[in-house]
């Protein structure tokens, strides 16, 4: 019988450390530029404008209805037909952040639209600027509504990282696959690789939480 055998897997804890680090780094990364884009985007589907709101829509329904290997793809092996070469692990943070943006767009949509009409038009008789009446008024109490689906988000961009291992990111899936290929031992490195990533999910639904209470201190009062 061939028992477990981790000792060639975890000597090169190494290798794994480093690719956690650019799964973390990637991963992070992409988080907030996609939370950039998805906010911009969710503005842009709710403004007064016909001809923006169709561009950023198919841009929505293009990234949701496409497996994101193939936006990976696209990316890293389509671009360049265009003239535009990336390298690995820019086109990983760009195809997860346009990914991930698509997203995030509805979600904060439907935050925004759930927000009272009344709130808004207090705050306009209050003498607010636009610009603070959106911040505070709009913005910070439809994110607070809509946080955990947007934790939910953020820990699917996390797990959706390792896709990123098929166009030669040495990340954690991606090492673990080199660590596979230099011991054979395929149910360790796996095992030890879902064990990681089940820490990393852990330590950032705690980070997700801690922010939530930090940010949102207050109970948001919806319609």
């Amino acid at each position: 019988m061939d028992y477990l055998d981790f000792s060639g897997v975890l000597a090169r804890g190494d290798l794994l450390a480093k690719g956690l680090l650019l799964t973390a780094q990637i991963s992070l990364a992409s988080m907030v530029i996609g939370l950039v884009i998805g906010v911009l985007s969710a503005c842009l589907t709710l403004s007064g404008n016909r001809l923006l709101r169709i561009v950023v829509l198919a841009y929505i329904e293009a990234i949701r209805n496409t497996p994101f290997i193939v936006q990976v793809f696209l990316i890293y092996f389509g671009l360049p037909a265009l003239g535009l070469r990336l390298d690995p692990i820019t086109a990983a943070i760009t195809a997860m952040s346009v990914y991930g943006g698509a997203y995030i767009s509805e979600i904060v949509r439907a935050g925004i639209e759930g927000i009272n009409t009344g709130q808004i038009e207090a705050a306009r008789a209050l003498g607010l600027s636009g610009y603070r009446t959106f911040r505070h008024v709009v913005l910070k109490p439809a994110l607070a509504a809509v946080f955990p689906s947007l934790s939910a988000q953020f820990i699917l961009l996390l797990l959706s990282s390792s896709v990123v291992s098929a166009i030669s990111v040495p990340e954690l899936t991606g090492v673990g696959n080199d660590i596979q290929g230099m011991t054979l031992r395929n149910m360790e490195i796996y095992l030890v690789i879902a064990v990681i990533y089940v820490a990393l999910v852990a330590l950032l639904r705690g980070l997700m939480l801690g922010i939530e209470r930090w940010a949102f201190s207050y109970k948001f009062i919806g319609r």
